[in-house]
């Protein structure tokens, strides 16, 4: 494999799961003989050495969404950032990668020679036929359906694993979080195509959707929380206009559970962020409606879901795909969820305006609805005044007086 690296080249490694454990081991055991190499990857889940920066150039990471594990290593300026849509990963890799080389986890073979992407198809499935692979079949990775497959014969090289995937169990909600997902779940009519990321409130939405009917599933990250609402019969996917009867999604992230429940299951398909996440198609489905998380909110509506404090957290990911998508359906809802304060409750998530460094993921213009646990505030159409006065009501109590002071020393109000 060493030998299909040379000076330049970008090595492309697919989303969490789809990380190859041992070809990255072997690339990295003989990073002294390379030159200028780069791995692009979004969301890494494994710590490694070459993160922290010990090959300098010569083998450097390049990141479109962080981790737990890539956060530090970007603050230290051990790795390098790209802002973007998920949307666009696969676009702008295409445009400034070298003869690319996709490393990737794939399951064992079937009977025919083809493996599939497994836990996802993400950027890496766009690369299909269009750069060199060398993949990794591992013996617990889930053979899966959708975009995703290829056959051994377009294959450079491959060898064979068994490596456990790693299980990322689901967040339990708080008390807050419960209120928002009741507010949330009770907006989401019958029949209606839902997406939502990872985390306590959109499970705890999940969970508040038993009473649905005919609900569809068109999202970029298929969790825990869908397994029971597709086994209960409500996410039928019955009403949608593109894969009807279908679950679709970009990749999967949850525990064990998870992944035995999508392997060799041809109700959910894994398809490309270049499909699941264009705002075009997405607002193709009526009544579609997108639930996302948050960090801060200003008056305006200016969602900052990516920095903290001006340091970059995470990235965009595709809450602004959806976002947008949303509010071109026919009928379509776009929510944006957050707590009311931080944690430890001194701090206002909803801010008078947003602090210096800090980045907008979702612009004022596309913002449909922000929920917290004290309500829902409905800014589309709105003017600066009445998007203040509906931020500011759902704000903690402790904090909406200096808002409304905040808010009319900068003109929102009189």
């Amino acid at each position: 494999m060493i030998d299909l690296i040379g000076p330049g080249t970008d090595l492309i490694v697919p989303i969490a799961n789809g990380e190859p454990v041992a070809l990255l081991d072997a690339v990295e055991r003989r990073a002294g003989r390379l030159e200028r190499v780069r791995v692009h990857q979004m969301h890494v889940l494994r710590d490694r050495p070459y993160l922290h920066g010990v090959h300098g150039e010569r083998l450097r990471h390049v990141s479109y969404f962080l981790s737990h594990v890539t956060r530090p290593r970007f603050a230290a300026g051990e790795i390098d950032l790209v802002p973007c849509h998920f949307s666009d990963v696969y676009p702008l890799q295409r445009q400034r990668c070298h003869e690319p080389l996709v490393l990737a986890c794939v399951s064992p073979p079937d009977r025919h020679g083809y493996v599939s992407l497994g836990t996802g198809a993400d950027y890496a499935a766009s690369w299909i036929g269009r750069a060199r692979f060398f993949v990794e079949a591992n013996a617990r990775m889930p053979r899966t359906f959708g975009r995703n497959q290829l056959h051994l014969s377009q294959v450079s090289g491959w060898i064979e694993r068994d490596t456990p995937l790693i299980e990322v169990p689901p967040r339990q909600p708080t008390d807050e979080d419960q209120r928002i997902a009741a507010l949330v779940a009770e907006r989401i009519p019958d029949g209606a195509t839902i997406q939502m990321g990872i985390g306590a409130v959109p499970n705890a939405i999940l969970a508040k959707l038993t009473g649905h009917h005919d609900l569809g599933i068109h999202t970029e990250l298929i969790s825990d929380g869908i397994i029971d609402l597709i086994e209960a019969g409500i996410a039928t996917g019955v009403r949608k206009r593109l894969n009807r009867t279908k679950t679709i999604g970009s990749f999967a992230l949850g525990t064990q559970r998870l992944y035995d429940f999508v392997a060799d299951n041809p109700v959910v398909e894994f398809w490309p962020a270049t499909y699941v996440n264009d705002p075009r198609r997405i607002a193709m489905e009526p009544g579609f409606v997108s639930i996302n998380a948050t960090v801060e909110v200003d008056l305006l509506g200016q969602c900052a879901s990516e920095t903290i404090g001006g340091r970059y957290w995470s990235s965009s990911g595709g809450q602004a795909d959806f976002a947008q998508g949303a509010m071109f359906s026919e009928g379509g809802q776009g929510f944006i969820v957050c707590r009311s304060t931080t944690n430890d409750g001194r701090l206002s998530r909803i801010v008078s305006r947003l602090g210096a460094g800090t980045v907008v993921t979702t612009p004022k213009n596309t913002v449909d609805k922000i929920v917290t646990e004290y309500g829902v505030a409905e800014l589309r159409g709105r003017s600066i005044a009445e998007r203040a006065r509906a931020l500011i009501a759902i704000a903690h109590p402790a904090h909406r007086e200096s808002l409304q002071r905040e808010a009319r020393e900068m003109g929102y109000l009189y």
